[in-house]
């Protein structure tokens, strides 16, 4: 019996043993990575990552902390050729770097005014030091195109672009497409690069190298290029060479859609009689910016009990335009305008069943409709130039096509 036990015992030691190592290499852990961030190694320090509330300042933030025998005021004036501390704005992002010991003493003040840039303010030594670091970025090439499923935005909003790439493409477009008009199913391309900082952070979209959109059965480019190596100035033409700056722009508002056309007899929904409507009526959200379509001068202002606020802007000695029920004017009369310019806001004053704005076209004294006018265009490359605009864009017009399958 005496020799069972004995047995029994040894048995579990050794059993006890085995279990004893096995729990031991099961706690066995792969070392934390370490952060780096502004350049600073994370574990060397506290780190409090906060943003600007309304109230702080520069003072009141470093005041807060541990910062010993360090006088604010000492810090402002030794920074104050690399930093402006009145510069901080509410809302901003903010690091502090203080020491891993008992004291928990600030090292280092690292602000970011934008995604790109950020500076730092270093304390460790008796004499504080700032400088000022750009991130770097890295610019990555898309390409998407297919056919429009919805409108312009959510369709790019369904690639993951973002939604201010849209309105590029609509100030591009501007003088050869009605964004309005444009239809499910419409091929489109586009490449263009995106900005990436520390390679990984998105920042938007730096250029648009090409593009094209199917409007009214027909293929619409647009290829950016500098016809001024010297100035850089960019203009976008089609694959002939042809500007796509024209003289007018399409519409006096981006996307809304027309509720009213330009006719001789039309049932008026305020008045309730039939007459003529000698303008073209876009509907959009009360305060809709409203762009003159023509740079010229601005002929007159005011408000009447039909048009409401309204604008009318002189262009050359054939052409002036008016924009009527607007919520609110933003020029006056006698200033000179540029093509594009916010002139005032959608609204609806006078006789306005609703927000919107009717756009009226004159052409050499009598109104006519601005949607059947073939209006003046811009210039087209010619010599030397045309020469390098097909040369560079063949590669790019190339890949277009491969993506519309035109």
């Amino acid at each position: 019996m005496k020799k069972a036990v004995v047995i029994l015992i040894v048995l579990f030691s050794i059993f006890s043993c085995n279990k004893k190592e096995e729990i031991v290499e099961n706690k066995i852990t792969k070392p934390k990575t370490k952060k780096v961030e502004f350049g600073f190694n994370y574990a060397d320090f506290n780190v409090v990552n906060d943003t600007i509330s309304k109230g702080d300042s520069f003072g009141s933030i470093l005041q807060s902390q541990n910062i010993g025998d360090i006088k604010v005021h000492d810090v402002v004036e030794q920074v104050k050729d690399s930093f402006n501390v009145r510069s901080i704005r509410y809302g901003k992002p903010f690091t502090l770097l203080r020491s891993k010991n008992k004291t928990n003493k600030l090292q280092v003040f690292i602000y970011q005014p934008d995604a790109l840039t950020y500076y730092v303010i270093d304390l460790r030594d008796s004499i504080a030091k700032a400088y000022k670091k750009i991130k770097p970025v890295t610019l990555k090439r898309k390409i998407i195109g297919g056919v429009l499923k919805t409108s312009l935005s959510e369709t790019l909003g369904g690639e993951d672009v973002e939604t201010a790439l849209a309105s590029r493409i609509t100030k591009v477009f501007s003088w050869s497409i009605d964004f309005f008009k444009l239809k499910k199913g419409d091929r489109y391309g586009l490449i263009f690069t995106e900005r990436f900082i520390n390679g990984k952070t998105y920042d938007g979209v730096e250029e648009l190298e090409a593009a094209f959109f199917e409007y009214k059965g027909k293929i619409v480019y647009a290829f950016p290029f500098e016809k001024d190596t010297l100035s850089g100035k960019v203009e976008y033409y089609d694959d002939e060479g042809k500007t796509l700056k024209n003289f007018f722009l399409k519409t006096p508002i981006k996307f809304s859609r027309i509720t009213s056309r330009f006719t001789m007899n039309r049932f008026h929904p305020v008045q309730h009689t039939w007459k003529a409507h000698k303008g073209t009526d876009y509907a959009a959200p009360t305060g809709t910016p409203i762009s003159t379509t023509a740079s010229g001068v601005v002929e007159a202002t005011g408000y009447t009990a039909g048009n409401g606020n309204f604008v009318k802007v002189k262009h050359n000695g054939t052409y002036s335009t008016q924009y009527l029920h607007m919520s609110r004017i933003l020029v006056r009369r006698g200033q000179r305008v540029t093509q594009g310019q916010t002139i005032g806001l959608v609204g609806s004053t006078g006789l306005a069943s609703g927000p919107h704005v009717c756009y009226r076209f004159w052409k050499n004294g009598v109104q006519v409709d601005a949607l059947r006018l073939n209006l003046p265009t811009g210039e087209s490359l010619t010599g030397n130039d045309k020469t390098r605009f097909f040369k560079q864009i063949e590669p790019l017009k190339r890949e277009l096509d491969s993506i519309g399958n035109l």
